[in-house]
């Protein structure tokens, strides 16, 4: 066996998505030729390697190991969905009399599409409050492609993906590095979004989602900055039509020492609104306004009393514009008091907020 013959079966044996079956087909015939008759391109163990279907074992005990054997039902569409539109470039210059194989570039951005619909309305339904700065940022922290990326190795289709990084036109900057493989692995969770959607119904692509992607704990509260949280709080007391918010020194120790701890409650009125502390009296004041601001944004609604706007879609098999099933029943909820947005025309205005010690007001510097 010559160097070529070594070098292709070792390839082989280090590449996970080569199956042991086609050893015994080795070597291949692009990879044979004489003196007299040179390819017309050098061949490349390494992208040939790459370019193999992986085994139908391995398909198989994917669309098991999800849980969607009825809806992959065939090794085509399971390898479909694991085919990035990047790796045309590589099987055209391996095989460039072959047909090219089917990708998942019309199935990523209507799985993608179909993700973001579902995390927007579910995350506004549970949080009416929360700004929509911040509802951006949690929809892209539950179905974003970093999220949708690590869905897809804890789904173990990591050796099933086929894709190859790309070299654009243009010269790569540091903004805009190319095909990364992150953004090849998160196209295969959003492929198998549509197919369950063009597949079975709407509801099914919206449990699917639900199921791999919004249960995860995400937290919130390290989402929502406020350069000033007592100014926030007092344009959002205002518009609620409350008392202005007062501090009060609930707790102290170690006001003399080099360590003291303060403790800081905002009321408005009779009712607390938050509560905070510090080693200052300003910082446990401003740590309050912060967990008062935070109270409110991130109010949740009980889960019996979520109502999404995709359950009037119909229930029947198919998508929603071939099928002719009844649609659902959707009650809107109330409509809640819009954000409060701090300096957000650009015009500063003095506003006057309380201290700490004297309970008298201050003007802002």
């Amino acid at each position: 066996m010559g160097h070529v013959q070594n070098r292709i079966l070792t390839t082989a044996a280090k590449a996970s998505t080569v199956a042991r079956s086609t050893l015994p087909q080795f070597p291949p015939k692009d990879a044979l030729f004489t003196r007299r008759k040179l390819p017309s391109t050098a061949f490349v163990p390494e992208t040939w390697a790459s370019i193999q279907p992986p085994p139908p074992s391995a398909l198989s005990a994917f669309a098991h190991r999800i849980g969607l054997p009825s809806v992959l039902d065939t090794n085509e569409i399971i390898l479909q969905a694991c085919t990035h539109p990047s790796f045309l470039r590589p099987y055209r210059r391996q095989y460039p009399d072959a047909p090219a194989p089917e990708t998942n570039a019309q199935l990523a951005p209507l799985g993608n599409a179909l993700m973001g619909l579902f995390a927007s309305e579910y995350l506004h339904a549970k949080y009416p409050y929360l700004p929509t700065r911040v509802l951006k940022a949690a929809v892209t922290a539950h179905v974003g492609p970093l999220t949708c990326a690590s869905v897809a190795q804890e789904m173990g289709a990591t050796p099933l993906l086929r894709w190859h990084r790309t070299v654009r036109a243009l010269p790569k900057t540091p903004t805009d590095p190319g095909l990364l493989h992150s953004d090849a692995m998160a196209s295969i969770p959003r492929s198998i979004a549509a197919l369950i959607y063009q597949r079975r119904s709407l509801l099914s692509a919206r449990q699917f989602v639900h199921s791999y992607f919004l249960s995860r704990q995400v937290d919130l509260r390290a989402m929502l900055k406020f350069s000033n949280p007592k100014k926030a709080l007092l344009e959002m007391v205002d518009k609620f039509g409350r008392e202005r918010p007062k501090s009060r020194l609930l707790k102290e120790t170690g006001r003399f020492t080099n360590s003291p701890v303060f403790v800081v409650g905002i009321y408005s009125g009779a009712d607390q609104l938050g509560e905070g502390f510090g080693s200052s009296l300003r910082m446990a004041e401003y740590r309050a306004a912060e967990d008062a601001l935070q109270r409110v944004y991130l109010t949740r609604t009980p889960d019996h009393l979520i109502q999404l706007p995709t359950s009037t879609f119909p229930v029947g098999l198919g998508d929603v514009f071939r099928t002719d099933a009844p649609e659902g029943k959707y009650t809107a909820p109330s409509l809640v008091m819009s954000e409060i947005m701090y300096l957000s025309s650009g015009k500063r205005k003095p506003l006057r907020i309380y201290g700490v010690e004297t309970g008298k007001e201050q003007t802002p510097a």
